[in-house]
């Protein structure tokens, strides 16, 4: 019975590792595509309307 818990305890979920590198490809893939610059863009724009200058 204990060699069986210590299977299951050493065993490493996949999925996670996954998906955090999943997130970082695409946020290096946006950065390297320009995308920062207009989310600020569209940011200080939606700012501005806002407080009624733009």
């Amino acid at each position: 019975m204990i060699g069986k818990s210590e299977k299951t305890s050493k065993r490493v979920r996949v999925a996670p590792f996954v998906t955090i590198l999943f997130f970082v490809i695409m946020g290096i893939f946006g950065i390297m595509t320009g995308e920062v610059r207009r989310v600020l863009e569209q940011a200080v724009q939606v700012c501005l309307s806002c407080i009624g200058i733009g």
